[in-house]
Order: structure tokens, then C-alpha cells, then sequence
């Protein structure tokens, strides 16, 4: 059994600590969070041992494995804390919001040889799965180009914008992890342009933008269109096309639900989207939680690395320069 702590009690933190309660290889030991009443709640309600001290739950000798949800800036301390006492970590994205910071962070875990999983979790959607086993196999042939539709119901508080990094390092992070991972090439140059279209005066209160348009191209031309929108009204939407030299692979949108209503007043009408990420995501969370505790009790490579991680924060760094100068950035 792999003896895990969780680090913060809020919502991503919930969804870890309840996969791993759930998971028959995995033990939830304690769940740490400097506000203690989130953490002796959450601790109650899956029996595990509450702690306001995240430092204090890495150190324990009963403890193999942390995960850490905390906030962004508190990433890089826990996660070198917990490699330097020897425990294997799966950390929510972004390692930091600073690539000179992660770049540092990451040759740090290299050099102690440290495990560190960094928590992608759409590469483990059974969706997006059946995108990169297809392309394995040879499906559609060699992918020429990728397109992501990921567009959110609606904009998170203003609060949480303002410490988010933006758009770029918040959103579409996610969507350059999978287009580096669909590509199977490293994009060299980025093209973006973004709206404040959705909430004009608050993107301008935040400088930051709610729509915007990403293009990647790899050194053999793959090439790659991502667009993000901080409002759909329709639900969260979340689509992938490949397009390949044999044909292409789409995946669609999921509703609650598959049935289709045909009457004198309605053709083909479907339940709405499904309208959070948790709920949209809740397979991805337990395959991710369960590949990190099989690769932890099996000793094995994780799948997503720090060094995805930091690519993914590089290209977002190199979308935002796109954006303000107006010209296509080298990567």
C-alpha cells in the first residue's frame, strides 16, 4: 500500500484525497492544510489525520507519497521539500508561474534524483487516450495538424484571476500539454492574438485577456490551432480534431447523459453539456491518481514529467510575447 498525504484541502484537493481513499493500492494517511478546518473536515470525512502543517505531514516517517493542490506559489517549496525527505510527489500545474524559478526546481529534482509527477490531467481522459493510442497504432497515418476547442462556462472570481498568471499559464496550459503530447513534436514557433470580449472592464482591471487564438508549428511543420474562450454558454467545451496524411480522429463533447429527444417540435434535442471541469474530468482524476500510484508502488517512470511541465509553461510564456509584440515568437 502507498501511503499518501494530500497538501490543501480545496477543491482540486478533494478530488485527490477522495480517489486515493477510493483506491485499493493506496492508503490516505493525512491531509494537510494551513486552514485547519478545511483540512480536519475533509480528513473526517475520508478517516484520514488532519494537519494545518504541510511541512509537518511531508516529514512523517508514515508517509511514502504527497500530492500537492495548494496555491501555485507554494509549489516549488513543497514539492523540493518532500523530494529532499525522499517522497515521490504528484503536483498540481503549473510548477510556478516564473520558468526561470521551475527551471531551477527542475534541475534541482534532477539532481536528487527525485519523483516528481506533474498533474496533466487530460493526457489520462479516456478521450484523449484513445486520440494517442490511435495515433500510435498508425490510424490516420502521420499527424499534420491538431486543433483544440477548450472553452469554460463561464469566468472564474476576479480574486482568483488576479493571482492566476493569466490566461496563457492558467487555461491554455492544459491545451499546450496536449499539443506537444498529440503532436509528438516540440512546437519552435508561437503565434497568438486575445479579446477582452467576454468582461472588457475586468480583463483590463487584471490585464490579462478572455479569448484568444494560439498557433503552433513544429520543425517538420505539424501544426497546431488552439482557441480558449472564458465563457461558453453552452457548457464546457472540450473538443480535439487530428488530422492525418490516412484520415483523422475526432473526439465530441460529454452530456450527463446519451439519450436524444425526437418530437413534432424537436429534432435530435440533447441534454446540455456537462458544466464544470470537475465533473467533465472526474475519469481523468482517478486514472491520473491511479497511474501515479502504480508507477510509486511499482518503482516505474511517471508519465508526465517536470519537464513537461516546464515546457508547457515555456510556451505559455512565449504566447503571451506573441500576443503583445503582435509577431510570431521562436520558441
Amino acid at each position: 500500500m502507498v501511503r499518501i498525504a494530500v497538501l490543501g484541502a480545496g477543491r482540486i484537493g478533494k478530488i485527490h484525497a477522495r480517489n486515493i481513499a477510493a483506491s485499493p493500492q493506496a492508503t490516505l494517511v493525512a491531509i494537510a492544510d494551513p486552514f485547519g478546518t478545511a483540512a480536519a473536515e475533509l480528513a473526517a470525512q475520508l478517516s484520514a489525520e488532519p494537519s494545518s502543517d504541510p511541512l509537518a505531514a511531508i516529514e512523517r516517517a508514515d508517509i511514502d507519497a504527497v500530492v500537492i493542490g495548494t496555491p501555485t506559489d507554494t509549489h516549488v517549496d513543497l514539492l523540493l521539500h518532500a523530494v529532499r525527505h525522499g517522497k515521490a510527489v504528484l503536483c498540481e500545474k503549473p510548477i510556478d508561474l516564473d520558468l526561470a524559478r521551475v527551471d531551477d526546481a527542475v534541475a534541482e529534482i534532477s539532481r536528487l534524483n527525485g519523483r516528481v509527477m506533474l498533474a496533466f490531467n487530460r493526457r489520462f481522459d479516456p478521450s484523449s487516450r484513445e486520440l494517442r493510442r490511435a495515433i500510435d497504432a498508425g490510424d490516420i497515418g502521420e499527424v499534420r495538424q491538431v486543433i483544440i476547442s477548450s472553452r469554460d462556462p463561464g469566468a472564474p472570481p476576479a480574486g482568483y484571476l488576479r493571482s492566476s498568471g493569466g490566461i496563457f499559464r492558467d487555461m491554455t496550459i492544459h491545451d499546450f500539454d496536449m499539443a506537444r503530447w498529440l503532436l509528438g513534436e516540440e512546437p519552435v514557433e508561437v503565434a497568438a492574438i486575445g479579446s477582452r470580449v467576454v468582461d472588457p472592464a475586468l480583463m483590463a482591471e487584471v490585464d490579462d485577456y478572455d479569448t484568444v487564438m494560439v498557433l503552433l508549428r513544429t520543425a517538420s511543420g505539424r501544426q497546431c490551432h488552439i482557441n480558449n474562450c472564458r465563457e461558453a454558454v453552452y457548457g464546457y467545451d472540450q473538443r480535439f480534431e487530428i488530422f492525418g496524411s490516412q484520415g483523422a480522429l475526432f473526439n465530441d463533447n460529454l452530456r450527463p447523459t446519451t439519450v436524444r429527444h425526437w418530437t413534432r417540435d424537436t429534432t435530435d434535442a440533447r441534454q446540455p453539456l456537462l458544466n464544470f471541469f470537475l465533473d467533465r474530468y472526474a475519469d481523468a482524476y482517478r486514472a491520473e491518481m491511479d497511474a501515479f500510484i502504480d508507477a510509486v508502488a511499482s518503482h516505474t517512470p511517471f508519465p508526465v514529467t517536470p519537464h513537461d511541465g516546464r515546457q508547457a509553461l515555456l510556451l505559455a510564456d512565449r504566447a503571451l510575447q506573441s500576443l503583445l509584440t503582435g509577431k510570431t515568437v521562436a520558441v
